[in-house]
């Protein structure tokens, strides 16, 4: 199946009941932390393979998911795969629809905005690559990090615990956080240097009947041979 195709509802769910199984440790990712992990290395300073990245999707401490077979361990590695190539293709075709999956709660008969999770998943996607990020840290976009940091950093002064001790402050933050997500695209997209442009072959041209060098666990011919896909 091509990586273009965005995931279905039913495939989504898929997904999330997996993420949410016993079969991935609790440190794993939950699909708005995944989502913001997702986001962070999509319009980061710089190309992230699959194979450096998704290790971190199933906790920090290097856990392993127990997958129930082969087939189960290319179909959900699949579908992560195409989860993050729909976030590349939004950003690439239609920035401006991009929206953070975040968690909605009620207060109060008040909808209220959850991104702590989403946040945090941004935030280990930006320590990816920290050293680069904190570039922009220096520049004078520095302030639209502020509320990704404090919603979604392990570690915070106890004065900073003050701006995220109830809900409607969370609220306010998770909305900063969405206007801060297209400024730190454009920025990084004027600085980035695409995969296509650097691309050196090293080695000898992918075969069709060999794996996949995206990590999907398929051949190369029934995946990214299969077509143009935006990595």
């Amino acid at each position: 199946m091509s990586l273009d195709k965005p995931l279905s509802d039913s495939e989504f769910d898929e997904l999330d009941n997996f993420l949410m199984s016993k079969a991935v440790g609790d440190d794993g990712m939950t699909m708005d932390a995944l989502h913001g992990y997702l986001t962070a290395i999509a319009i980061g300073p710089e190309f992230i393979p699959l194979s450096e990245w998704l290790p971190n999707v199933w906790g920090l401490e290097g856990a392993q998911p127990k997958f129930s077979s082969e087939k189960q361990s290319e179909r959900i590695i699949n579908l992560i795969a195409r989860f993050m190539n729909e976030i590349l293709i939004i950003f690439e075709v239609a920035p401006k629809e991009f929206e953070p999956l975040f968690c909605i709660q009620e207060l109060e008969g008040k909808e209220i905005i959850d991104g702590e999770t989403w946040a945090w998943g941004f935030w280990e996607g930006m320590q990816l690559r920290a050293d680069a990020w904190e570039q922009l840290n220096q520049s004078p976009l520095a302030p639209l990090l502020h509320p990704i940091y404090l919603l979604g950093a392990n570690e915070i002064s106890g004065e900073e615990t003050e701006l995220v001790n109830d809900p409607v402050k969370c609220h306010k933050l998770a909305i900063e956080v969405e206007a801060a997500i297209p400024h730190l695209h454009q920025y990084w997209l004027s600085k980035r240097t695409s995969e296509v442009t650097t691309f050196r072959r090293d080695g000898p041209k992918q075969g069709r009947n060999e794996i996949c060098n995206c990590g999907s666990g398929k051949k190369y011919k029934d995946c990214c041979g299969t077509g143009p896909t935006i990595h």
